[in-house]
């Protein structure tokens, strides 16, 4: 998701709330009130939790590098604009629009990275996720399972039947990391991202709810809302 939906001119202020997660085992649907506060999704070598104030140092270090940040939208410039940021995924997981998760490393609990989900049609029927790893995590199966950690969330708990994400044709890492876990390349948007003052071409990329099914091997059919 390189045209980050946050914009921290817009907020002022930071607001700080306590988070309750809820443990989603592997291979079990979380019904829980996700509007609430998000369940914590965890795998063998990656947990996915909701954002806290602290992490804010953490993440300021981990994507503010040219490495990380060039192929999105600039991330916030100082820890402070994190603490911000962090707020603000609260108040719009809060009105049931968007989902920002923090990425562990397991037993750690230092949030390495984010995978975001961002209701593109009511009810989250088509949406937009994207993702952003600090660059020493590369390579390592972070991404991989995290992202599969997402998916099962956006298509079992949120009840998504279309999931896109948008890549610069220029960041083949992340091309390449999308047509890894499955995803479909469907076409070219041109000129369609400005990065400090200049026009990138983007490639779009989909994932249907019935691609999902057949990877994890559940019927076509399987609906969750």
């Amino acid at each position: 998701m390189e045209k980050m939906p946050y914009r921290s001119k817009l907020e002022p202020s930071v607001r700080t709330r306590a988070t309750h997660s809820m443990v989603a085992e592997p291979g079990v649907l979380v019904s829980s009130d996700w509007r609430k506060a998000l369940p914590l999704l965890t795998g063998k070598r990656v947990s996915l939790r909701e954002l806290r104030p602290s992490d804010a140092t953490s993440l300021f270090s981990m994507l503010t590098t040219e490495e990380v940040s060039r192929f999105i939208s600039p991330p916030p410039a100082t820890i402070q604009g994190f603490e911000r940021f962090i707020a603000w995924t609260h108040r719009m997981r809060d009105l049931g629009t968007y989902v920002c998760y923090a990425v562990t490393l397991n037993p750690s609990d230092v949030a390495i990275g984010i995978f975001q989900l961002r209701e593109l049609e009511t009810g989250f029927q088509t949406a937009e996720w994207g993702f952003a790893i600090g660059s020493e995590y590369w390579g390592s199966g972070a991404f991989t399972e995290g992202a599969g950690l997402v998916l099962r969330f956006a298509f079992e708990t949120l009840g998504v039947h279309r999931l896109e994400a948008r890549a610069s044709v220029r960041n083949g890492r992340g091309n390449g990391a999308l047509r890894k876990i499955g995803a479909v390349q469907e076409g070219m948007l041109r000129r369609s991202f400005l990065r400090n003052g200049e026009y990138h071409d983007q490639v779009l990329w989909s994932i249907l709810e019935d691609d999902w099914c057949r990877t994890v091997g559940r019927p076509v059919s399987a609906s969750v809302h």
